[in-house]
């Protein structure tokens, strides 16, 4: 039986985020792109009752790439917070995952 995917390790280098996978691999995502690719409600939108997604207006400032802390949720996901204040994204361990397949495309 294989292990639950879960970061061994997880370190700020930079401008970019380090983590290294309990399967023996490595992911660098740049802080930037990890934050405009929160999946919070207010970054994201979510859906109304007919299922529609109403994406709001994110705007950023010098801080928002800022990766002050994080806290790890349960067994998978991270929570970030950033310079700006904005703290509610819930990364989970495999959106992380595809998170460093969109970069690398």
């Amino acid at each position: 039986m294989t292990q639950p995917l879960q970061p061994s390790a997880i370190q700020k280098i930079g401008a970019e985020l380090a983590i290294a996978w309990n399967d023996g691999s490595e992911s660098y995502l740049s802080l930037e792109f990890l934050r405009r690719h929160c999946p919070c409600a207010a970054c994201g939108g979510e859906p109304d009752v007919l299922g529609q997604v109403a994406l709001p207006a994110v705007t950023y400032n010098d801080r928002s790439f800022d990766l002050t802390s994080w806290q790890m949720v349960g067994g998978y996901a991270i929570q970030p917070s950033w310079g700006d204040g904005h703290s509610t994204g819930l990364f989970s361990y495999p959106y992380l995952r595809r998170l460093e397949r969109m970069a690398k495309s």
